[in-house]
């Protein structure tokens, strides 16, 4: 085939049922094949899977491995051009594979893109996980082109351009094999949260571009696995935002010139800037008595400095789109333009 669309599905049953064959639909003829990959759910999936989908390959693994884990397995013994991976509380119209299919045919440099994410339950606005293509901060924080914290844009043709950007969102990825094999997949250290904004950054930083295809759009639920306000969430979100910065900003300065030892020492000065402005955030979860989210910083903060491990440079290491040098989400948080 083409083209494998990979659900990975953890304890989300009726999504499954609910967007299934839609889906299917949007793969008939079109050399693109629909798998699900069960990651541990004791929800009754598989066995869904088994007596009303019975068509649809299965993939079951025995445990629970993360949104990494689970599709570096998922993928491993697939052979395709392009992966895609894709959330099962997504909607699908019928020709949203083509555009991205054909964005990856007609660009041979391009190693992911993705669609416009949609809000499945407010179809005039972007939905919060990915919108329009993302970016990443001076300081780290992800934000997206449609998105910023909690403020969400009406989709009114703003984005209908292709663009590069620094990532797409893992809710809906479009990934070239060969670069996905090339680079070993996912980082399984962040199992699950963050992990397609450190793809997306390996890949450019490897000389590849990310690109939005804004003529594909999708319609995403969101939070299916993980409620926003879950304090797990919370403290892979501070865990894995500080990996992502150690994996990916010594190259990223040598890629803007700077020789390698002092690319590494402005590098975790970086880093230390932004574990204070983490700081911060844990005593102000502690000033309005919100115990667990301070607990979950603090986790992440010991958590990261057991997992951490000095990112490679690549040889042919190129600037990477996307990144801007301002802190743009603190002065957003604090109110400022």
């Amino acid at each position: 085939m083409k083209t494998a669309v990979v659900i990975l599905n953890y304890n989300t049953r009726d999504y499954l049922r609910k967007f299934l064959p839609g889906l299917l639909d949007s793969c008939r003829g079109r050399d693109a094949q629909l798998i699900v990959a069960d990651n541990g759910s004791e929800d009754g999936s598989v066995q869904l899977m088994q007596t009303e989908f019975p068509g649809v390959p299965l993939i079951v693994m025995e445990r629970n491995y993360g949104f990494t884990g689970g599709y570096n397995r998922a993928l491993k013994g697939l052979d395709a051009e392009y992966y895609v991976l894709i959330n099962s509380d997504i909607e699908v119209p019928p020709d949203w594979l083509e555009p991205l299919v054909e964005w990856m045919d007609s660009h041979p440099r391009c190693g992911a893109c993705g669609p416009k994410l949609i809000s499945y339950e407010r179809r005039d606005s972007f939905e919060y996980a990915g919108a329009a293509g993302g970016l990443l901060d001076r300081y780290g924080y992800p934000f997206c082109r449609g998105r910023l914290l909690q403020k969400i844009e009406k989709d009114k043709g703003q984005y209908d351009t292709p663009a590069d950007v620094l990532w797409v969102s893992g809710a809906c990825l479009l990934v070239r094999a060969s670069v996905w094999n090339n680079l070993g997949g996912l980082d399984e250290r962040f199992f699950a949260h963050m992990e397609e904004i450190d793809l997306c950054w390996r890949m450019q930083l490897q000389g590849w571009k990310v690109s939005v295809v804004p003529s594909s759009r999708v319609f995403h639920i969101g939070g299916g696995t993980l409620p926003n306000e879950s304090p797990f969430k919370l403290r892979l979100n501070f865990r894995n935002n500080l990996l992502l910065l150690e994996n990916n900003l010594p190259a990223t300065f040598v890629a803007q010139g700077l020789p390698e030892q002092k690319a590494r020492q402005k590098a975790r000065r970086r880093i230390l800037a932004r574990m204070c402005l983490d700081g911060a955030s844990a005593l102000m979860y502690l000033i309005t008595r919100r115990w667990s989210f301070y607990q979950s910083v603090v986790a992440a903060h010991q958590e990261y400095r057991k997992l951490r491990r000095p990112g490679s440079i690549p040889g042919t290491a190129s600037v990477p789109e996307g990144l801007v040098n301002k802190a743009v989400v603190l002065k957003a948080l604090l109110g400022k333009k």
